[in-house]
């Protein structure tokens, strides 16, 4: 048995998955574990990404846990890279699910956090929370957390254009009057911004990140603006670069923002940033109103877009004359499905004279891995505010 747990009932305070080096040099033997709560119970390991990749392939044998007979407590072994970081969850269940889409609708709705461990990335769309995977050698996430000392912003909830939106703002923030008596008048700003896209995601998660920022000195003080996706209907239809939400960001949301937040009108300070397909947007958003949006923070992209005519926004931006744009793309290097066009889609801006950053990181389509990436990649789009 695997690092000495040797009944159930050491479960009980064992920190879980249980990890440990490999044999084979910069792996890692990781252990998880689950309390089977009766004879019939089995349970499905979902790793971000990677169980999901031999969803797609029609077998996640690979993934299911097993029972050492006379023991209720249900084991998996992986030996992965020891650079990983992964969020998942686990299943139980009587039947291991089928692995067509709608079976697997079903999982990713009543999958679990792993009970014995204490680290959780925050759910969406309606999904439980999942547990961190974070093995030695992943890249640090210096910022991800709130620190004890460390002056905090704010996130307050208002509504533009009938759309729910979130802001975020730096300590200290003033955004006066507009008159030129108010307190924050000539005293402080404009202040640099960023459209997070998917902000009812970020919204209880972004303030500690910016805060850490902040007081370090590798931002300026900045408002983040995240408007709400509304639903999983509405985000597919305005994610799949669509002008008119494109349109409400630049044309509404962003001249609310100048009025009632005091944040520039410069795009050479105004970021736009998304994940999967916020990530295809942000780029698509800076084609579309480059007067608007000068810098575009790009996780996970949707480049592969659409089905009927694939890499669109490649060929977009290649037939179109070079942007003044600045681009930061990123993507894991578990990301089978998305990878390859978003090196191309790099490759190809690079190629135009576009400034901008690629890099990859060992993991999925994973917000586990986004929270550092957008620290990563927000330090480097501003590294000129300063």
């Amino acid at each position: 048995m695997p690092l000495g747990l040797e009944n159930s009932a050491e479960l009980e305070n064992q920190v879980t998955p249980l990890i440990e080096p490999a044999a084979t040099p910069g792996r890692h033997r990781v252990t998880f574990l689950w309390r089977a709560r009766n004879e019939d119970e089995k349970a499905v390991v979902l790793i971000n990404t990677l169980t999901d990749r031999d969803r797609h392939a029609g077998d996640i044998s690979a993934h299911v846990m097993r029972r050492t007979p006379g023991d209720d407590v249900l084991r998996l072994t992986y030996e992965l890279e020891a650079d990983l970081r992964a969020s998942y969850q686990i299943l139980p269940c009587t039947e291991v699910p089928g692995t067509d889409r709608d079976s697997w609708l079903r999982v990713m709705t009543t999958a679990l956090p792993d009970p014995g461990n204490p680290v959780r990335v925050p759910g969406s769309h309606g999904r439980n929370p999942s547990s961190l995977l974070e093995l030695p050698g992943a890249p640090a996430q210096p910022y991800r957390d709130r620190r004890p000392g460390v002056p905090e912003g704010r996130v307050c909830e208002s509504e533009v254009a009938g759309r729910r939106v979130w802001v975020y703002t730096p300590p200290g923030h003033d955004p006066g009057d507009g008159s030129g008596n108010g307190p924050g008048d000539g005293a402080a700003g404009p202040y640099p911004v960023m459209v997070l896209l998917d902000g009812d995601v970020w919204a209880g998660r972004i303030a500690p990140t910016m805060d850490n920022l902040i007081v370090e000195g590798r931002i300026p003080p900045m408002v983040v603006l995240l408007p709400d996706a509304v639903d999983r209907p509405t985000r597919l239809r305005e994610m799949a670069c669509h002008e008119p939400f494109v349109r409400h960001l630049a044309d509404e949301l962003l001249p609310w923002a100048v009025r009632e937040w005091r944040v520039t009108e410069d795009p050479e300070l105004t970021v736009v940033a998304g994940q999967s397909f916020g990530g295809l947007t942000s780029s698509y958003a800076a084609l579309v109103a480059p007067e608007r949006f000068g810098n575009v923070l790009s996780q996970s992209g949707s480049y592969w877009w659409s089905d009927e005519d694939p890499e669109w926004l490649t060929r977009r931006y290649e037939r179109s004359p070079r942007l003044p744009v600045r681009f930061h793309v990123e993507a894991g290097r578990l990301e089978w499905m998305l990878l390859a066009e978003n090196r191309r889609f790099a490759e190809m801006l690079a190629a135009k004279g576009y400034e901008v950053t690629f890099t990859e990181y060992r993991g999925g389509h994973d917000p586990a891995c986004w929270l550092g990436g957008l620290a990563g990649g927000l330090t480097g789009l501003a590294a000129g505010w300063l």
